[in-house]
């Protein structure tokens, strides 16, 4: 019963977790017209889960799923001896990113973790250049290492259940078998698994959530590191041989980020910094984050004191500047914000920015602060540096 199936679509660990147990309905009921019993169709099937970054939520959903299935062989007459899982743990390729690779390592170092706290029988951890092609001899040896040290230095197969008693793991799992649940109610109410799925309405859930997801990550509400969050934009992606035409589909958490930093912008975007480095480092470096994410460089002069000195430093739409961002603290926005902007007006900037929230007299195109959609943010830019 394999659960990433759903997962790699974007599917909730809810849904993934009624996936399964309908998965497993199934099975039970096709093993019993064959004529085997419950009892014995147990020890024929093996549970397959995603194990996430999110080491908390891991490990509650594999708890809950062992209880789960435990219910629902209960409910299927199985004898009490006989209601065990074989529970298979992949860390999740969702989570992966093309772009900073390197910290999947650490994406996936997490999720083995969890798995291991959670109770899975056995972990594959996914070389962390995965999402670049067909791992090399070094991708694949740091993956077999990870759940190697896990075990032979951090003990996680010492002890069962080490979060078991932990009130914050014991309420989440208590939360996520219990919609876990309703989910497979929702499952088999359209008639089964086989049905859910043609009738399109698994999927619809499934599309639910992964909009939402993308709200989230959208708005940097949720972070990715090295994607939405501290991009490195000039770093060189390892090469890797691509995968054959019809491999497994799976539906990146940071997509639509990917899809702007595999095109870079053209032109950057001019930095017109007011003041000392200390007065606008704060919000140059968010800027300069916040661009990088959607494959737009910058150009940083360093510190002004005034107009004068940042048009000189400033070439220009015909120089390749046709969007500016003025960054400053709030003083010099209120002081010579509203100059700056029409001087760099004047000088033919087409795309004016403000890095914070609108100041009131300092007209500009657009603005960018905390809780910005930041996706839609650099769409609107970089349509302005075509």
């Amino acid at each position: 019963m394999d659960g990433t199936a759903v997962h790699d679509l974007g599917a909730s660990d809810v849904q993934e977790l009624g996936y399964v147990l309908a998965l497993g309905a199934h099975y039970l009921r096709a093993l019993a017209a064959a004529g085997i019993s419950v009892d014995e169709a147990v020890g024929l099937v093996e549970f397959r889960l995603a194990a996430s970054d999110e080491q908390f939520v891991t490990i509650a959903k594999l708890r809950a799923v062992r209880r789960l299935w435990a219910r629902m062989l209960e409910l299927s007459g199985a004898s009490e001896d006989h209601r065990n899982m074989s529970l298979h743990a992949v860390t999740s390729r969702p989570m992966m990113t093309k772009h900073d690779p390197w910290v999947n390592m650490l994406r996936t170092c997490v999720a083995a973790f969890a798995a291991g706290v959670g109770g899975a029988d056995a972990v594959t951890v996914l070389p962390f250049d995965s999402r670049l092609g067909i791992p090399d001899a070094f991708g694949r040896r740091i993956a077999r290492n990870t759940s190697t040290l896990l075990v032979e230095e951090s003990h996680v197969a010492k002890v069962a259940d080490p979060a078991g008693g932990a009130y914050a793991v014991e309420k989440l799992t208590d939360d996520l078998a219990v919609a876990g649940w309703a989910e497979l109610g929702r499952i088999e109410s359209t008639g089964g698994l086989a049905s859910a799925i043609e009738d399109g309405s698994l999927r619809a859930r499934i599309d639910e959530v992964v909009a939402e997801r993308d709200r989230q990550i959208a708005t940097r509400a949720r972070p990715l590191t090295g994607l939405t969050e501290f991009p490195n934009l000039h770093e060189t992606l390892p090469e890797r041989k691509p995968y054959a035409e019809g491999a497994v589909p799976v539906r990146p958490f940071g997509q639509p980020f990917e899809a702007l930093r595999d095109e870079p912008a053209e032109r950057p975007v001019f930095l017109a910094t007011m003041g000392t480095v200390a007065a606008h480092t704060a919000r140059a470096t968010f800027a300069t984050n916040l661009f990088a994410a959607g494959g737009i460089d910058v150009v940083n002069a360093g510190p002004h004191d005034d107009v004068a000195a940042v048009l000189k430093d400033y070439r220009g739409p015909d120089g390749g500047q046709p969007a500016v961002c003025l960054v400053g603290n709030d003083k010099a926005y209120a002081e010579w914000g509203a100059d700056l902007a029409q001087a760099l007006r004047e000088a033919g900037a087409r795309w004016v920015v403000l890095a914070g929230r609108p100041v009131e007299g300092v007209q500009t195109d657009d603005t960018c602060a905390m809780g910005v959609d930041a996706l839609e943010f650099l769409q609107r830019t970089r349509e302005k540096l075509t």
